[in-house]
């Protein structure tokens, strides 16, 4: 029998975390199986990167900065501008590719926000991130294979050389999902807002780490061996930790 790592909630209550290869499958089983959409998972992920990142936000604070990369990490980043904009917020969005390169759902979402008149950041792109209050970081996924290149590698580095809080989706760009080993560059969060179930790479990140439900039904984890139990309990967002021991 597999080892597995569990995280620990605030509350005591154990939580397994998966692999990149177990989370690929989890999104697999929900979208074909379950028919959960994409865009629904999407919507959720920003909403909760939006709420967690006005948290952290203090009074008369409102430098908010986003970079979005072109994949569905990126996408969750680019819905939650939508949210911040609707709640007073205006941030500056800073695109990792040229617009044309954002397709499928991450494109989705940056047309929305097109249609309604907003446009990411084209100019001064080092001054602003410098002179952020907060920083969420949506650049990189759990699919990286590669160190981090180009102005994906930029970023980084520029959001790592600021004073600012940083705030990564579902794992601080950069870092292997699985193992938490980096191959280049990688971000270094303030606070880390992981997606569905931890990622196993997390126990070796700084910072503290929420766990956001994303409305993934626990029936997807068990089809695939994985023993989940409720761990919300009216909470969407939940505070967990590396737990001391594996089972």
């Amino acid at each position: 029998m597999m080892t597995r790592l569990h995280f620990q909630t605030d509350t005591g209550t154990r939580v397994p975390a998966v692999t990149e290869s177990e989370m690929r499958e989890v999104d697999r089983l929900a979208v074909e199986d379950l028919n959960l959409g994409i865009l629904q998972m999407m919507e959720n992920a920003g909403r909760n990167l939006a709420i967690t990142a006005k948290e952290m936000l203090n009074q008369n604070e409102d430098r908010v900065v986003v970079l979005a990369g072109s994949g569905g990490n990126g996408g969750g980043g680019i819905c939650c501008v939508r949210h911040l904009l609707n709640h007073g917020i205006t941030p500056s969005l800073i695109l990792s590719k040229s617009t044309e390169d954002y397709r499928g759902a991450a494109g989705h979402q940056l047309s929305i926000l097109q249609a309604a008149g907003y446009y990411p950041t084209m100019d001064a792109v080092d001054r602003t991130i410098i002179e952020a209050d907060l920083i969420i970081d949506s650049l990189l996924g759990y699919s990286l294979k590669d160190a981090p290149y180009g102005l994906t590698r930029e970023l980084i580095a520029q959001a790592n050389q600021s004073k600012s809080r940083i705030l990564s989706l579902d794992l601080p760009s950069g870092i292997d999902a699985t193992t938490g080993e980096s191959p280049g560059t990688r971000i270094q969060p303030t606070r880390t807002l992981t997606l569905a179930l931890p990622k196993t790479g997390l126990c070796s990140i700084d910072g503290d780490i929420l766990c956001a439900d994303i409305g993934i039904p626990l029936q997807v984890y068990t089809s695939m061996g994985i023993v989940v139990e409720p761990f919300f309990m009216g909470r969407y967002r939940i505070p967990i930790r590396p737990a001391l021991s594996l089972e």
